[in-house]
């Protein structure tokens, strides 16, 4: 098995099945099928790809996108980038700033924010309710950028097929000159490229300016115009979490009345030990 039919299998994988466990199935069935000597190739091709992920700027793209930066978090991270397939992986592997132009990263943010409009009318009054709904947990697991399950299909379908157990696997891949490990986890190896700080803005800019950008990273901080304070009905004791809500009320004048209010998410309300939103 070469290069374009490892990629080849992995892509069938996706079109052939609709979720990430029917995928998974598939994919042990298929390989176990193969002759052993391919299913030490299909790992070969999928470690040296997960390899060419381990490098620093992809390192700070998975922790804006997760917000995780374990190196366990970054394995998952590279094996998910694998799954999108092969144009996806080359688009990210090479320029990592491109990553926001990924379906899969464009889908987890469409995710975190949702709308919901709804529109009344009676007694000469149009009422539009404007919902944002903000996520504040994790995504889905089908779509969560993190497939560990997706690295360990071949050690079930390679002691499937011969009864050997996986380490004879990652035996037969390191006798091909081939570091079964990924690098990150591997003892006083690091990522590929120079290494820099994260926290460093001016350099995040530089290196990653459309992912900067997306979230809103500035090198410098920016002042706003002070805002004139006014009257709420927000107590400023209570947590600001939950859901803004914006109401627009036109009047049979024309005239509009906007109203503002936020409610508390279940779990403020119970750490409050309020029975109110």
């Amino acid at each position: 098995m070469d290069i374009d039919g490892f990629w080849a299998v992995v892509e069938r994988s996706a079109a052939e099945t609709g979720t990430r466990q029917a995928r998974l199935e598939w994919l042990e069935n298929h390989l176990s099928g193969l002759p052993a000597e391919e299913i030490v190739d299909y790992y070969v091709w999928f470690t040296l790809c997960r390899n060419r992920a381990c490098t620093w700027d992809l390192y700070a793209v998975c922790m804006a996108i997760t917000g995780g930066g374990s190196s366990n978090t970054f394995e998952f991270f590279a094996d998910w980038l694998i799954s999108l397939g092969r144009d996806d992986f080359e688009k990210v592997v090479g320029c990592p700033d491109r990553v926001l132009e990924l379906p899969a990263v464009q889908r987890l943010h469409e995710l975190s924010r949702t709308y919901r409009h709804e529109r009344t009318t009676g007694d000469g009054r149009i009422r539009l309710r404007r919902v944002t709904l903000t996520r504040r947990s994790r995504w889905p697991d089908e779509f969560y950028p993190e497939f560990e399950l997706f690295s360990y299909v071949s050690g079930r379908a390679y002691k499937r097929a011969t009864g050997l157990d996986v380490s004879v696997l990652k035996d037969a891949v390191e006798a091909r000159g081939v570091k079964s490990s990924f690098p990150f986890l591997t003892p006083h190896a690091q990522p590929d490229g120079e290494e820099w700080d994260f926290d460093d803005k001016a350099e995040l800019i530089r290196r990653l300016p459309r992912l900067a950008n997306h979230y809103g990273i500035t090198a410098d901080p920016v002042e706003e115009p002070a805002r004139p304070r006014r009257r709420t009905w927000w107590p400023w004791y209570l947590p600001r979490s939950g859901d803004r809500i914006w109401s627009f009320t036109r009047g049979a004048d024309g005239t509009i009345h906007a109203r503002s209010r936020r409610y508390l998410s279940e779990a403020d309300r119970l750490f409050m030990g309020l029975d109110w939103p």
